[in-house]
């Protein structure tokens, strides 16, 4: 290469670097990598039989690359306990990468909606201690006293102030499908778009759809900054049952999302015996779709 071709290659590759890092110009390449979602060992972390230190380690042993950290059950927020923390998964070679809260964004007293942001505030200083770059949020139960019309601005509203505050630190705000204002696909759709910021997708929770479970999720993938895969899902006949995973995984290749699968297990076998073979599992599949 000549110098001239090489400037000219030199003064394009900025413009190039950018729009291929431009939220909408992903490369179009599935990138799929397996995670386990802390929520899987709720009995356990209740009861403290088992502690997120020990999840840590227990992804090394299962072979998955990230920890969505449900914080149900954190002994606290003391920055030297979450600084050990992130110290510990990083010397495991583990990504805490998400964390998970609890939400109600439906609130109509407008006082209470600020609290909710302020929830958002302290959890997104949490997730930035530990190094996560996404934060799983609840939509909220409408109230019986207004119409889910009524609530969608008042989602839309926490969200965009929550966006704010988490797209300050470099972390994205995950809406998930998880019943309420956020039981139907193009609702959560539509409010993701009326808040309009790069800081807000939705989380994907695969097992949480009611009706139309494949079509719904093919409608979110476009959206989504996080996957949660669950075992079992309802079907279009109503009934519940085992999911298809290579199906499910398979839906989510082709929709070109690049990021972590995380693993929720909430059927009837002890966590401890099913989880690491669903892991096993869902590696082989991250895989076979990320080729």
């Amino acid at each position: 290469m000549n110098r001239r071709h090489f400037l000219q290659a030199s003064a394009a590759a900025p413009a190039l670097f950018a729009a291929q890092s431009s939220p909408d110009k992903l490369p179009k390449k599935a990138r799929l990598k397996p995670a386990l979602c802390a929520y899987s060992f709720r009995k356990e972390l209740e009861s403290k039989s088992l502690t997120y230190e020990d999840l840590i380690r227990s992804c090394v042993d299962w072979d998955v690359d990230g920890l969505d950290m449900t914080v149900y059950w954190v002994p606290g927020t003391d920055p030297a306990w979450l600084a050990n923390l992130r110290r510990l998964a990083y010397r495991c070679g583990i990504e805490i990468y998400s964390i998970a809260i609890r939400t109600e964004l439906t609130r109509a007293d407008p006082s209470a909606r600020d609290a909710e942001v302020e929830n958002i505030r302290k959890w997104v200083d949490v997730a930035d201690r530990l190094g996560a770059g996404h934060i799983r949020v609840f939509g909220g139960t409408v109230p019986k006293t207004a119409t889910e019309e009524q609530a969608v601005p008042w989602v839309v509203e926490c969200l965009k102030h929550g966006a704010d505050i988490a797209g300050s630190r470099g972390i994205i705000l995950g809406l998930e499908n998880h019943g309420g204002i956020c039981t139907n696909a193009s609702r959560i759709i539509e409010m993701v778009n009326k808040v309009n910021s790069p800081w807000v997708g939705i989380n994907l929770d695969t097992g949480n759809f009611r009706t139309l479970a494949f079509q719904q999720m093919q409608e979110c993938l476009p959206y989504a900054v996080n996957v949660q895969v669950k075992s079992e899902m309802t079907y279009d006949d109503g009934t519940r049952g085992p999911q298809d995973w290579d199906k499910v995984v398979k839906l989510i290749a082709a929709g070109g999302y690049k990021g972590y699968l995380s693993l929720e297990y909430e059927a009837k076998e002890p966590a401890p015996t099913a989880v690491p073979k669903g892991l096993a599992q869902l590696r082989t599949l991250t895989r076979k779709y990320s080729a």
